[in-house]
C-alpha cells in the first residue's frame, strides 16, 4: 500500500498492511543531544518537525504552506539585553522576556515571559486587523502551481497549512491578547470577540479558497491549545457563544471544497468541548497528553469511532527504557486492530529522552502497527 492508502484506510476503520507511522517534532535540544550520542542520529534530515523521515521509517507527509500569519509582520526589536536573558518584540507584536541557558536555534529550554500583547482594548483591533488581509499573493509559494501537479499525483498525504500555523480560533486570539486577556475578553468585549471570530473565519475561508480550488488534501489541523490539564481555559458556554459557529462555519467550508478530515490539535484535556468540537465537524483529536489525565484508550470508549485519534504515546515513559516502552506500547493494541487511531508522542520529544531510548521506541512502535504484538512482550 502507499503512505496515502495507508493514511485513508486508518481514518475509516479498515484493513490496511500495517498501520500509519507518524511522529510530530522534536525539541533542538533533543535533536542536539541525540547527534552526541550517535551518528546514526544524523541521518534525521527535517529537524525540529519529525515528518517523512526515511531513517526513523516514517510514512510521508507533505504540508502546503499558505501564510495565515501577519503580513507584515511586526518588527523584531531588542528592547532590554542582559548576559542571562533578553526582552524583545516579537514578530506578533508581543512583548517578551527569554532565558538565554540552553537556548539552542531559537529555542529556549523554558517557557518566555509575556510581558505585553497587542492587542488590549477594541481601539487596538484595525492595527492587528489590517495585518491579516486574506488572498494576497504572498501568502502563497511562488511556485505554487508547480507543486498543485506535483501533489495530483501524490502517493502520500497532504495537508493544508503547515505545522502550528496557527489556525485556531482560541490560538490566535490568544497571541492578540495573552491567556490573561483574552480570559477576561469575552466579558468585558463581548461585541469585539464576536468581530474577531467572525472576522477569522471569514479570513481562513478566504484565504484557503485559492488552493481548494486546485487541489484537495486529505485534512486542515485546527492549532488550538485551549485547554490545561485541569480542563479548557474558557468554559463550555463561552466556547459554544463565541468559537463554536464559526468552527463549524470553517469547517462546512473545508469539507465543501473537499477536505477530508479535520483535526485538532490542543494539549491539555478538552473533553468538556470536545463533543461541541465534533458536533462542528471535527474529525481527529491530537497530541492526546496523557499528563493531563487523557488517554486515546478513555476517548474512545467516550467518543466512540466519530473520534479519530492522533498521539497518546506519554512522553514521559520514554525516558524509563525499553520494559517500560513496551507495556505501554502494549496498551495500545486493541486500538491498533481497531483503527481510526495513530499513535505518536504526546507532543514534542524533550531532551531528556535519550537517543537509544528514542530508537528503541520507534523499532518497537513500528512492531506495533505491523502487528508484530510478540516483539512486545515482557
Amino acid at each position: 500500500m502507499t503512505d496515502l492508502e495507508r493514511f485513508l484506510a486508518c481514518m475509516e476503520y479498515q484493513s490496511c498492511d500495517r498501520r500509519p507511522n507518524h511522529e510530530l517534532c522534536a525539541w533542538p535540544q533533543a535533536l542536539a543531544r541525540w547527534q552526541k550520542e550517535s551518528p546514526e542520529a544524523s541521518k534525521i534530515s527535517n529537524g525540529y518537525w519529525l515528518d517523512s523521515e526515511d531513517s526513523l521509517g516514517l510514512d510521508r507527509r507533505e504540508y502546503i504552506p499558505v501564510n495565515y500569519g501577519f503580513i507584515p509582520p511586526y518588527r523584531h526589536k531588542i528592547l532590554e539585553e542582559t548576559p542571562n536573558y533578553q526582552v524583545f518584540r516579537d514578530d506578533l507584536g508581543r512583548t517578551r522576556k527569554q532565558l538565554k541557558e540552553g537556548m539552542l536555534e531559537g529555542t529556549p529550554m523554558s517557557m518566555d515571559q509575556y510581558l505585553e500583547f497587542p492587542l488590549r482594548t477594541p481601539e487596538d483591533w484595525p492595527n492587528i486587523k489590517r495585518r491579516l488581509v486574506s488572498g494576497i499573493p504572498k501568502r502563497y509559494p511562488g511556485d505554487l502551481e508547480q507543486r498543485i501537479a506535483r501533489w495530483k499525483r501524490r502517493d502520500y498525504t497532504l495537508i493544508l497549512g503547515e505545522n502550528c500555523a496557527a489556525n485556531g480560533f482560541y490560538w490566535r486570539s490568544r497571541e492578540f491578547m495573552g491567556t490573561e486577556g483574552l480570559s477576561l475578553a469575552w466579558y468585558d468585549y463581548p461585541n469585539l470577540m464576536h468581530e474577531i471570530m467572525e472576522w477569522y473565519a471569514n479570513f481562513i475561508i478566504d484565504t484557503s479558497r485559492p488552493v481548494l480550488e486546485k487541489i484537495q488534501p486529505e485534512y486542515f489541523l485546527f492549532n488550538e491549545d485551549l485547554s490545561g490539564k485541569n480542563g479548557p481555559l474558557l468554559s463550555p458556554r463561552m466556547y459554544r457563544e463565541f468559537i463554536q459557529p464559526n468552527r463549524r462555519r470553517v469547517i462546512d467550508f473545508m469539507k465543501s471544497m473537499g477536505v477530508k478530515y479535520i483535526g485538532l490539535d490542543t494539549d491539555g484535556d478538552p473533553t468538556l468541548v470536545l463533543g461541541m468540537m465534533m458536533d462542528a465537524g471535527v474529525d481527529a483529536l491530537m497530541p492526546i497528553e496523557q499528563a493531563a489525565g487523557v488517554s486515546p484508550q478513555g476517548l474512545r470508549k467516550q467518543f466512540g469511532k466519530s473520534l479519530r485519534l492522533w498521539g497518546g504515546v506519554d512522553k514521559r515513559v520514554l525516558t524509563q527504557g525499553p520494559k517500560a516502552i513496551r507495556a505501554h506500547l502494549r496498551s495500545f493494541i486493541p486500538l491498533i486492530e481497531e483503527g481510526g487511531f495513530i499513535p505518536t508522542v504526546d507532543h514534542c520529544v524533550p531532551p531528556d529522552v535519550s537517543w537509544d531510548n528514542f530508537r528503541y521506541y520507534m523499532e518497537a512502535k513500528n512492531a506495533l502497527l505491523s502487528g508484530d504484538y510478540a516483539r512486545l512482550e515482557p
